[in-house]
This record gives structure tokens, C-alpha cells and sequence, in this order.
């Protein structure tokens, strides 16, 4: 027997942003679809039931006019299905060709790293949103896609823009117009540097974007930039802190990870699924359809919930916990389907491969300031947003 979709009203937006994984868990045991008033959205949050709707875009479409990521960067190929979503990653591909990381990238990213790292070595304590993981973030990501450089925090303060934009759910007026204002900064910053990646062909973002045939269009081109900023900067920077920040709070587990290096790749898979950098994403009901038990009219506007269903209780032992040691079992941090994250490989390779292994053999006795927790924000997309930490210098 199907059912309608519940209402849910008594949930705040500033709880939302604090701990949603309460809230979450009182989701998952309600149905598996859910009206939240606060966030105007209907939230799916159990695992298998976003591994099903993943698999069957045909019903669950990602091509939603009324997507805020289409309203704050245009119609990026994220929100597109099919061949048109097909385009779109085809014209970045060869910037995320393994062997393209592997040599191209990987010694850039290395030497940035090593650069941020370096300044901060003799200080003795930091805060590793601002003195490593956003600038590394920034810094990378400016290289891949092709721009002038430019201080990263300019980089960094247009992608939070764009995100707080996109995750607007509250419709915050001045969430807006920073949004807007963020993306015609990016329009110039594309326009910039366009001609010498038509006339210089480079493993860069732009550069693949304009040298592809046919070449993409200046208004997809300028989307699907805003897109990659906004995934692209806030991702790598937030599985950084959270993998720092899991291990140094279970000491144990830092040590077995130091001990056998070979376990890095498996820390960051779990560190990204305890906290999952980017935590939703909309999807659109094209037909009336049963989910689970439940009907979703045609035109519904989902939330997919991955930060939620990375912690349901019927997928992972323990959810709440980070433990390096889980079994190995997939996990919808990158996405699922086809659109998989198309930069998942890079944040594995700079997060798990350079950046943590770096960190912790450079910084001696990393640990957690007593007297400054960390804080970690946000529902949509979260992630620490402060990591005060002390080292032996």
C-alpha cells in the first residue's frame, strides 16, 4: 500500500546547519521521502533508496529548470541528462585522464602543497581551513582550470559564493546577490584567458572546453566553470579537514594509518563518508512513480540526502563513528550513476596520495588544540570550517 509524501515542520534551518545527522536519522525512520517545510524540499535519505533512483535516471532526472544551481551558474552539465550530460564531460575529459593526473597534475599539485607546508612549518599551530586546505583547494583547482593567477582566497570566496547560492534553500536575499555577483567575477575571469587557450591547447579545463569539436558554447563554458568551482574547491578542501580531523580524533587509528601507508586510500574513503563534502543534490520526478512505498508526484522536486545515506544504520555498523578499519563497502560521497563525480580521482590522488601523507610526516605530534575545537557546518554541502591544531615545530 503506497502513501503519500509526509510534511515535516517543526525542523530549524540553523539545526540543519549545526548537526543534520539527528535530523537525518529521524528522516530515515519516518518514510523514505519527506517534506521538509524549513528546507522546501522533499528529502530522500535512506541508501538503497538513492542507489535505486541513481540507476533509473529516466524517472529521477537531473534536468530541473528549477534547480538553484541552474539560477546562480547557468545550465551546467550537471543538470542535464543523457547525451547532453554526455557533452559536457566529454569536453573537461581529458583534463581527468588518469595519465594526465598522474603526470601532469600530480607533480603541480606536489609542489603547491609543499610550498603551503613549508610556510607553515615553524609556526607551531594553525588553523588548517585557512593555512592548508583551503589554499591548496584554491590553488589547484586555479591550475586546472586555466585562469591568471590570482590571490586563492579571490577563487575561494567565489566558489563559497556559488555553493551558499546553490544550497540557498532558505531563499536568503543577500545569499543571492553574493551568488550572482560571484558569477560574473567568473565571467570575466573566463573571458580573460580564453583566446590563449585557443591558441596555446593545454591539459587545462579551458583549454580542452575551447579545443574540443566542436568547442562548447561561451554559456556552457561559463556554467559548467561555475559548477566546477563550486564542487571543485569546496570538496577536496572539506575531505581534507575531514580526514585530518577523523584521525586526530582517534588517536589509535592515526597511528595504524601512519604505520602502514598503504591504508591512506581507505582513510580518505571513510573520512568522506562520515562527513560527506557535498551532502545533497536535487533531482527531478518525471513521471509519478512508487518509491519504497510511496508515491512522488510527477514534477516533484527531490532532494538526494548522500550525507544522510552514508550514515544509514542498515548500510554501515556503526555510522556515526569514523573507523578506518570498516569493511570495504561503496559509498555515494562521489555520486552514483552517471553522474559519478568527475573529479573523483583527483581528490583522491590530492587529498589521500599528497596532501594528508604530507601533513602528517612534515608536522610532528599533529594534534587538536584543547583550548580551540574545531567546528564543522552545513547540511548541503559541510565540512569543517575551522581546525585549530598545534605540532612540534
Amino acid at each position: 500500500m503506497t502513501s503519500t509524501v509526509p510534511v515535516v515542520t517543526d525542523i530549524s534551518y540553523q539545526d540543519l546547519l549545526d548537526d543534520p545527522y539527528p535530523i537525518f536519522r529521524r528522516l530515515r525512520e519516518t518514510a523514505p521521502a519527506v517534506f521538509v517545510e524549513t528546507a522546501k524540499l522533499t528529502l530522500v535519505t535512506r541508501f538503497d533508496d538513492i542507489t535505486t533512483i541513481e540507476r533509473d535516471p529516466a524517472t529521477y532526472s537531473a534536468d530541473n529548470p528549477t534547480s538553484l544551481v541552474n539560477k546562480v551558474m547557468g545550465p551546467t552539465f550537471m543538470r542535464k541528462d543523457g547525451a547532453e550530460h554526455m557533452i559536457g564531460r566529454k569536453a573537461i575529459e581529458p583534463s581527468f585522464r588518469p595519465a594526465t593526473i598522474r603526470e601532469y597534475w600530480a607533480p603541480r599539485f606536489s609542489a603547491i602543497c609543499e610550498r603551503l607546508i613549508g610556510a607553515l612549518a615553524g609556526a607551531g599551530e594553525a588553523d588548517l581551513f585557512d593555512a592548508l586546505a583551503a589554499p591548496m583547494a584554491s590553488l589547484s583547482l586555479m591550475e586546472m582550470i586555466g585562469f591568471e593567477p590570482m590571490p586563492w582566497q579571490t577563487l575561494a570566496a567565489w566558489s563559497q559564493a556559488l555553493i551558499d547560492g546553490a544550497g540557498n534553500y532558505a531563499g536568503d536575499a543577500e545569499i543571492e546577490r553574493k551568488a550572482m555577483q560571484a558569477g560574473a567575477a567568473v565571467d570575466a575571469a573566463i573571458e580573460a584567458v580564453l583566446d590563449h587557450h585557443r591558441s596555446h591547447p593545454n591539459p587545462s579545463i579551458l583549454s580542452s572546453m575551447v579545443n574540443i569539436d566542436p568547442p562548447m558554447s561561451i554559456e556552457d563554458i561559463r556554467a559548467n566553470i561555475k559548477v566546477i568551482i563550486g564542487g571543485g574547491l569546496n570538496e577536496p578542501r572539506d575531505a581534507i579537514l575531514t580526514l585530518v580531523l577523523g584521525l586526530l580524533q582517534n588517536p589509535a587509528q592515526k597511528r595504524t594509518v601512519l604505520a602502514k601507508p598503504e591504508l591512506w586510500p581507505a582513510a580518505l574513503e571513510e573520512a568522506v563518508r562520515w562527513i560527506s563534502p557535498i551532502g545533497m543534490y536535487p533531482r527531478r520526478v518525471t513521471r509519478s512513480v512508487d518509491l519504497s512505498g510511496v508515491t512522488l508526484p510527477q514534477d516533484l522536486q527531490i532532494g538526494l540526502c548522500v550525507g544522510a545515506a552514508n550514515r544509514d544504520g542498515k548500510r554501515f555498523a556503526d555510522p556515526d563513528s569514523f573507523d578506518v578499519s570498516r569493511p570495504k563497502q561503496s559509498h555515494l560521497a562521489f555520486g552514483a550513476g552517471p553522474h559519478f563525480c568527475a573529479g573523483t580521482w583527483v581528490s583522491r590522488l590530492t587529498v589521500g596520495k599528497i596532501v594528508a601523507p604530507m601533513l602528517f610526516e612534515r608536522l610532528r605530534n599533529l594534534r587538536l588544540r584543547d583550548d580551540a575545537p574545531p567546528v564543522v557546518r552545513g547540511w548541503v554541502f559541510r565540512g569543517p570550517v575551522s581546525l585549530p591544531v598545534r605540532w612540534d615545530a
